[in-house]
Protein backbone atom coordinates (compact mmCIF):
# COMPACT_ATOMS: atom_id res chain seq x y z
CA UNK A 1 0.00 0.00 0.00
CA UNK A 2 1.43 2.94 -0.69
CA UNK A 3 1.68 5.91 1.80
CA UNK A 4 0.08 9.00 1.62
CA UNK A 5 2.29 12.32 0.65
CA UNK A 6 2.62 14.36 3.07
CA UNK A 7 1.06 18.00 2.59
CA UNK A 8 3.26 21.29 2.46
CA UNK A 9 3.09 23.09 5.17
CA UNK A 10 2.51 26.97 6.08
CA UNK A 11 4.28 28.66 9.30
CA UNK A 12 2.84 30.84 10.85
CA UNK A 13 5.00 32.95 12.73
CA UNK A 14 8.72 34.25 12.49
CA UNK A 15 10.30 34.46 15.86
CA UNK A 16 12.68 32.11 17.73
CA UNK A 17 9.97 29.13 18.64
CA UNK A 18 8.97 29.28 14.70
CA UNK A 19 12.71 28.59 14.04
CA UNK A 20 13.14 25.53 16.20
CA UNK A 21 9.85 23.74 14.24
CA UNK A 22 11.61 24.69 10.79
CA UNK A 23 14.59 23.26 12.31
CA UNK A 24 12.96 19.78 12.85
CA UNK A 25 10.90 19.80 9.82
CA UNK A 26 13.80 20.26 7.23
CA UNK A 27 15.07 17.83 8.95
CA UNK A 28 12.31 15.48 7.99
CA UNK A 29 12.47 16.59 4.69
CA UNK A 30 9.18 18.29 4.80
CA UNK A 31 8.25 20.61 2.35
CA UNK A 32 7.67 24.38 3.59
CA UNK A 33 6.27 26.68 1.19
CA UNK A 34 5.93 30.04 2.87
CA UNK A 35 6.65 31.07 6.40
CA UNK A 36 3.95 34.55 7.39
CA UNK A 37 5.01 36.88 9.46
CA UNK A 38 4.62 40.54 9.83
CA UNK A 39 8.80 41.03 11.59
CA UNK A 40 11.52 40.63 9.20
CA UNK A 41 12.84 37.16 9.26
CA UNK A 42 15.92 37.61 7.53
CA UNK A 43 18.27 37.67 10.70
CA UNK A 44 17.25 33.82 11.12
CA UNK A 45 19.22 31.92 9.61
CA UNK A 46 16.29 28.63 9.93
CA UNK A 47 14.43 30.55 7.53
CA UNK A 48 16.94 31.30 4.85
CA UNK A 49 15.53 30.72 1.33
CA UNK A 50 11.93 30.28 2.27
CA UNK A 51 9.31 32.39 1.09
CA UNK A 52 8.13 35.13 3.37
CA UNK A 53 4.88 36.42 3.51
CA UNK A 54 3.87 39.32 5.73
CA UNK A 55 -0.10 39.22 6.87
CA UNK A 56 -2.06 36.06 8.00
CA UNK A 57 -4.53 36.76 4.97
CA UNK A 58 -1.95 35.47 2.63
CA UNK A 59 -2.41 31.92 4.10
CA UNK A 60 -6.04 32.27 2.39
CA UNK A 61 -3.67 32.20 -1.02
CA UNK A 62 -3.23 28.48 -0.35
CA UNK A 63 -6.40 25.97 -0.12
CA UNK A 64 -6.99 24.21 2.78
CA UNK A 65 -6.74 20.88 0.53
CA UNK A 66 -3.40 21.98 -0.56
CA UNK A 67 -1.36 22.83 2.79
CA UNK A 68 -1.20 22.05 6.30
CA UNK A 69 -0.91 25.12 8.50
CA UNK A 70 2.20 25.21 11.27
CA UNK A 71 1.83 27.13 14.29
CA UNK A 72 5.00 28.77 15.34
CA UNK A 73 4.17 31.26 17.70
CA UNK A 74 5.17 30.56 21.02
CA UNK A 75 3.51 30.77 23.76
CA UNK A 76 3.01 32.51 27.08
CA UNK A 77 0.61 32.30 30.26
CA UNK A 78 -2.01 33.77 30.19
CA UNK A 79 -2.67 34.48 26.26
CA UNK A 80 -5.15 33.63 23.98
CA UNK A 81 -3.05 34.70 20.86
CA UNK A 82 -2.13 31.23 19.64
CA UNK A 83 -5.71 29.61 20.28
CA UNK A 84 -7.48 32.48 18.60
CA UNK A 85 -5.28 32.32 15.68
CA UNK A 86 -5.44 28.28 15.50
CA UNK A 87 -9.81 28.81 15.90
CA UNK A 88 -9.66 31.09 12.98
CA UNK A 89 -7.92 28.91 10.60
CA UNK A 90 -9.52 26.15 12.08
CA UNK A 91 -13.14 27.83 11.43
CA UNK A 92 -11.94 28.16 7.60
CA UNK A 93 -11.21 24.44 6.91
CA UNK A 94 -7.77 24.22 7.45
CA UNK A 95 -5.73 21.84 9.74
CA UNK A 96 -2.71 21.73 11.73
CA UNK A 97 0.25 19.33 11.17
CA UNK A 98 1.15 17.72 14.80
CA UNK A 99 5.42 18.61 15.03
CA UNK A 100 7.32 15.34 16.35
CA UNK A 101 11.30 15.80 16.64
CA UNK A 102 13.12 12.54 15.44
CA UNK A 103 15.04 13.45 18.27
CA UNK A 104 12.05 12.94 21.47
CA UNK A 105 11.19 10.30 22.67
CA UNK A 106 7.48 8.93 22.17
CA UNK A 107 6.33 5.99 23.71
CA UNK A 108 4.75 3.46 21.51
CA UNK A 109 1.56 3.28 23.90
CA UNK A 110 1.44 7.36 24.57
CA UNK A 111 -1.14 9.52 22.34
CA UNK A 112 -0.07 12.64 20.32
CA UNK A 113 -3.28 14.51 19.48
CA UNK A 114 -3.63 16.65 16.15
CA UNK A 115 -1.83 20.29 15.77
CA UNK A 116 0.82 19.06 18.87
CA UNK A 117 4.29 20.10 18.99
CA UNK A 118 6.73 17.79 20.76
CA UNK A 119 10.68 19.18 20.42
CA UNK A 120 14.20 17.49 20.71
CA UNK A 121 15.07 15.50 24.10
CA UNK A 122 10.99 15.20 25.59
CA UNK A 123 10.06 12.04 26.68
CA UNK A 124 6.79 10.91 26.37
CA UNK A 125 6.00 7.52 28.37
CA UNK A 126 3.30 5.11 27.89
CA UNK A 127 0.04 5.90 28.38
CA UNK A 128 0.29 9.81 28.24
CA UNK A 129 -2.31 11.33 26.54
CA UNK A 130 -0.89 15.11 24.97
CA UNK A 131 -3.81 17.37 24.06
CA UNK A 132 -4.69 18.81 20.56
CA UNK A 133 -2.15 22.18 20.17
CA UNK A 134 0.20 21.65 22.97
CA UNK A 135 3.58 21.94 23.18
CA UNK A 136 6.43 19.41 24.46
CA UNK A 137 9.11 21.69 24.73
CA UNK A 138 12.61 20.98 24.55
CA UNK A 139 13.64 18.07 27.13
CA UNK A 140 10.47 18.36 29.20
CA UNK A 141 9.45 15.04 30.62
CA UNK A 142 5.75 13.82 30.51
CA UNK A 143 5.53 10.90 32.86
CA UNK A 144 3.15 7.75 32.61
CA UNK A 145 -0.27 8.57 32.34
CA UNK A 146 -0.18 11.90 32.54
CA UNK A 147 -3.36 13.93 30.57
CA UNK A 148 -1.68 17.21 29.01
CA UNK A 149 -4.80 19.26 27.68
CA UNK A 150 -5.47 21.15 25.02
CA UNK A 151 -3.20 24.37 24.14
CA UNK A 152 -0.46 23.13 26.91
CA UNK A 153 2.59 24.59 27.19
CA UNK A 154 4.92 22.68 28.78
CA UNK A 155 8.27 24.67 28.67
CA UNK A 156 11.90 23.27 28.56
CA UNK A 157 13.21 20.54 31.32
CA UNK A 158 9.99 20.89 33.05
CA UNK A 159 8.84 17.10 34.50
CA UNK A 160 5.63 15.57 34.65
CA UNK A 161 5.25 12.63 37.16
CA UNK A 162 3.18 9.87 36.73
CA UNK A 163 -0.60 9.94 36.82
CA UNK A 164 -0.51 14.43 36.31
CA UNK A 165 -3.81 15.88 34.73
CA UNK A 166 -3.82 19.57 33.33
CA UNK A 167 -6.64 21.15 32.20
CA UNK A 168 -6.47 23.45 29.29
CA UNK A 169 -4.37 26.29 28.45
CA UNK A 170 -1.94 25.44 31.13
CA UNK A 171 1.08 26.86 31.13
CA UNK A 172 4.13 25.33 33.20
CA UNK A 173 7.50 27.09 33.36
CA UNK A 174 11.34 26.03 32.81
CA UNK A 175 12.55 23.25 35.60
CA UNK A 176 9.31 23.08 37.24
CA UNK A 177 8.16 19.23 38.77
CA UNK A 178 4.84 18.58 39.07
CA UNK A 179 4.65 15.58 41.67
CA UNK A 180 2.13 12.30 40.95
CA UNK A 181 -1.64 12.30 40.66
CA UNK A 182 -1.46 15.97 40.65
CA UNK A 183 -3.96 18.09 39.16
CA UNK A 184 -3.74 21.57 37.22
CA UNK A 185 -6.71 23.68 36.42
CA UNK A 186 -7.79 25.40 33.55
CA UNK A 187 -6.03 28.04 32.63
CA UNK A 188 -2.99 28.07 35.69
CA UNK A 189 0.20 28.69 35.51
CA UNK A 190 3.30 27.04 37.03
CA UNK A 191 6.73 29.11 37.32
CA UNK A 192 9.91 28.25 36.42
CA UNK A 193 11.32 25.82 39.19
CA UNK A 194 8.21 25.88 41.18
CA UNK A 195 7.35 22.09 42.79
CA UNK A 196 4.06 21.16 42.94
CA UNK A 197 2.52 19.15 45.82
CA UNK A 198 -0.98 19.74 45.81
CA UNK A 199 -3.62 20.60 43.11
CA UNK A 200 -3.88 23.86 41.59
CA UNK A 201 -7.29 25.48 40.83
CA UNK A 202 -7.89 27.03 36.84
CA UNK A 203 -6.76 30.74 37.09
CA UNK A 204 -4.43 30.27 39.81
CA UNK A 205 -0.42 30.88 39.70
CA UNK A 206 2.27 29.18 41.61
CA UNK A 207 5.45 30.44 41.85
CA UNK A 208 9.04 28.81 43.29
CA UNK A 209 9.56 30.16 46.59
CA UNK A 210 13.45 30.48 45.54
CA UNK A 211 13.48 34.09 44.94
CA UNK A 212 17.22 35.46 43.86
CA UNK A 213 17.95 39.07 44.54
CA UNK A 214 20.35 41.03 42.76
Amino acid sequence: MNKVKAKPLVILGGGGHASVLVDILLSQQREIVAIVSPENISSRLAFSGLKHMNNDQDVLAFSPAEVRLVNGIGMLPNSALKRNINEYFLDLGYRFETIISNQAYISSFASIEHGAQVLPGAIIQPGAVIGAHSIINSGAIIEHDCRVGQYNHIAPRATLCGQVTTQHDVFIGAGATIIQNITLGHGSVIGAGAIVTKNVSSGKVCYSSRIIMN
